[in-house]
């Protein structure tokens, strides 16, 4: 076994994301803009299947617990609750577990960040369209070329790679970069 190729594949992976400047910029700026909906009395939803579920539900925990150091809590919910999720996918079908969600809890001032490591995932398509109806601001966290997924968000993250769990690991390291980032400008005491 060559479990090496792996690391440099991530390596790899993260070298090329990392290397296009206006990536950079662009965690700024979406870390900017869910500062100001927190501090503006908003909150984040934020959802994916399989493992992606897992990255939203510990996203979303760094808010509302803690990140490095100790600060008050941040609304952050990730669309995973299962009995919500039986309900919806039983009521009405799988693709619309999570715009349900967005239906129940979102509004204007808020944002809804989705993760598909295919940009394929009909049930963020759903999220998508009715975040938009809501008139939320939307990051999607996309693999491969995009999909279906790419140029329908305010903002976009799209990793190139091949397998999700590759993808997956560099979706995380954005999501942490995020928090730290609205860490800074709303707790700078904690920097």
């Amino acid at each position: 076994m060559k479990l090496i190729e792996s690391y440099k594949k991530t390596e790899e992976l993260l070298k090329n994301f990392i290397e296009k400047e206006e990536k950079e910029m662009l965690t700024e700026e979406v870390a900017k803009k869910l500062a100001s909906i927190f501090q503006a009395g908003g909150k984040v939803l934020i959802a994916g299947n399989g493992g992606s579920n897992c990255d939203a539900l510990h996203f979303a925990e760094e808010f509302t617990g803690r990140f490095r150091k100790e600060r008050r809590a941040l609304p952050a919910l990730a669309i995973s609750d299962s009995s919500h999720i039986t309900c919806v996918g039983n009521d009405y079908g799988f693709e619309y577990i999570f715009s349900k969600g967005i239906e129940a809890y979102g509004k204007k001032e808020d944002m809804f960040i989705g993760i598909s490591t295919s940009g394929n995932s009909q049930n963020i398509i759903k999220a998508v369209e009715k975040s938009k109806e809501e008139g939320m601001t939307i990051v999607l966290l996309l693999g491969k070329d995009g999909g279906k997924l790419k140029g329908t968000g305010d903002y976009e993250f799209i990793i190139e790679g091949e397998t999700s769990d590759r993808i997956q690991e560099i979706h995380m390291m954005i999501l942490h970069i995020i928090i730290e980032g609205v860490e800074r400008i709303m707790f700078p005491e904690n920097y």
